[in-house]
């Protein structure tokens, strides 16, 4: 991959709008070419920050955009901009108690990606985006015992 390759969807703030957001960015990577067991924390990354924009970020009548953008040197930029710029995640993710059923998400964000943030758009809008490696040879798999406990 020599050059840039991007991808743009609109898609509903809802559960279900996250979830295509997963299984569109995954279907986006195979087509540029990646290798789909080179897919798996991308997908993670992306269902997490769709996730977020679908509940945090949902404004009743209002989209989310999921934004893909491939780099030659290989490094996916995951885009999620909602409606919302006032609820801002916060810079360090808080640990969640171990009985708790959610509040995991930016964590496995930080942990999957080489880094990630938080980009004010237009008002009313904001970007959550993420770089992750693909093809770097670290995966999920090489997440550390404290990580994956998230």
């Amino acid at each position: 991959m020599n050059e840039e390759t991007h991808f743009s969807v609109l898609l509903s703030s809802t559960r279900r709008g996250a979830r295509l957001a997963r299984l569109i960015a995954v279907a986006q990577l195979c087509a540029w070419g990646v290798p789909s067991e080179e897919t798996s924390d991308a997908a993670l990354v992306v269902a997490e920050l769709a996730a977020n924009a679908a509940t945090h970020g949902r404004v009743p009548g209002r989209n989310f955009r999921l934004e893909l953008c491939l780099s030659g040197d290989c490094t996916l930029r995951v885009e999620v901009t909602d409606t919302r710029g006032d609820a801002h995640p916060p810079a360090e993710p808080p640990d969640p108690a171990d009985d708790a059923e959610s509040g995991r998400g930016l964590l496995l964000v930080a942990a999957l990606a080489s880094r990630w943030g938080v980009s004010p758009g237009p008002y009313p809008r904001k970007t959550v985006w993420a770089e992750v490696e693909i093809g770097s040879g670290k995966s999920s798999s090489d997440l550390t015992k404290d990580q994956a406990r998230i």
